[in-house]
């Protein structure tokens, strides 16, 4: 899902270029930079906070402040000095952190010092440098060949540790077979080290079993983040068309939630249809992909709605500031993720948001007047 929340966000990347270019490509706002395109690169010293969207996304001069990068390849060269997120498909860090560093991609290579706590998550995990604080690392295949200062939550189907890899802290290591990993005693004491069974589902979760609440934390607020980043980044980067989504689907929420149920329900049917067809195996999964776009896109939209519409109910104004439109993605991002792991219902509701996210994006970019629903 991570993978194709950011495909998304590529998606919308693009769309939203298209429509109004103004909000898109290189420019600045104080000491923020903000870039957006193909291939952008930031290679101007000097800035605070730092923004960026594209396919391969660049980061060759040092910021004061925090980066928020998304893109198919990104490469950090330069240092960071506050806290880094990302998310990719594959991600190089060869530039320092001095802050936290949370980010998510298939594929993650650290190779410079992270000053605080590291929050990672991907298919491939490579962490081959000194981390100063706790480090939280979810993965499929897990390499350890630095340091880790504090304590590690470590889930991950199988773990390798270079000669040099060690962990002052405590290290708790879930897995399906966490007795399976072997950890040299030059990495942790043995009496260091908590090993507990990744178990998953709602019955693992009602019995309060150890090793379920490990992998829940790590999925959880590795989707928190990832979706928090995405929104605000957009809604930072291209905020007039994220006003415009979030106006429709909090003022027409039935009908987008209508026109994206029919929205999905056309590119999975048409999956499924030209599979039947046999010739049309060939182009389904160009279809399959499009619907997990939409919904992917939908959700992102609408957990930035959800958000604005939460604040909006403690008397907080709509959001007109880059900060409040990080804080209206964060609240949408934790409120929705919490609801989210509620067995069932937090399904249907993500879902719900999905589909009305979905249909406020169909009813923005199709003709006027060509959707008839509702």
């Amino acid at each position: 899902m991570r993978f194709f929340l950011m495909i998304a966000m590529l998606a919308w990347a693009t769309i939203a270029g298209a429509e109004d270019r103004p909000e898109g490509g290189d420019f600045r706002l104080g000491l923020d930079a903000f870039h957006a395109g193909s291939a952008p690169i930031h290679a101007q010293a000097g800035a605070d906070d730092l923004f960026m969207a594209g396919e391969t996304v660049r980061v060759q001069a040092p910021i004061e402040g925090t980066a928020h990068l998304a893109g198919r390849r990104i490469e950090l060269e330069a240092t960071i000095g506050d806290a880094l997120y990302a998310a990719g498909m594959d991600l190089e860090l060869r530039g320092a952190i001095d802050g936290d560093a949370t980010v998510s991609a298939y594929s993650v290579d650290l190779r410079e010092p992270v000053g605080g706590d590291l929050r990672v998550w991907g298919a491939n995990v490579t962490l081959a440098a000194p981390v100063a604080g706790n480090a939280l690392i979810g993965g499929d295949r897990v390499e350890i060949t630095g340091t880790v200062a504090g304590d590690v939550l470590l889930s991950a189907r199988s773990v390798t540790f270079g000669p040099e890899a060690r962990i002052d802290g405590a290290l708790t290591l879930v897995a399906k077979d966490p007795d399976a990993i072997e950890v040299p005693a030059s990495v942790i004491p043995a009496e260091r080290i908590t090993r507990e069974v990744a178990q998953h589902g709602p019955r693992a979760m009602a019995k309060g079993h150890p090793g379920v609440w490990g992998a829940v934390i790590v999925n959880l607020l590795g989707g928190i983040v990832l979706t928090a980043a995405l929104a605000a980044l957009i809604a930072g980067v291209w905020p007039g068309q994220m006003a415009r989504l979030r106006e429709t689907l909090l003022d027409r929420t039935l009908r987008a939630m209508g026109v994206g149920f029919l929205g999905l329900s056309s590119l999975i049917g048409a999956t499924v249809l030209l599979a039947l067809t046999v010739i049309g195996l060939i182009v389904a999964p160009a279809a399959a992909a499009a619907a997990f776009l939409l919904g992917a896109a939908g959700y992102i939209i609408a957990v930035y709605a959800f958000g604005v519409g939460l604040l909006k109910l403690f008397g907080r104004a709509v959001p007109d500031s880059l900060g409040d439109r990080a804080l209206a993605a964060v609240t949408g991002a934790v409120v929705a993720g919490l609801i989210g792991i509620i067995p069932f219902l937090g399904w249907l509701f993500v879902l719900a948001l999905s589909i009305s996210g979905a249909g406020a994006l169909v009813l923005r970019i199709w003709p006027k007047g060509a959707v008839a629903v509702g």
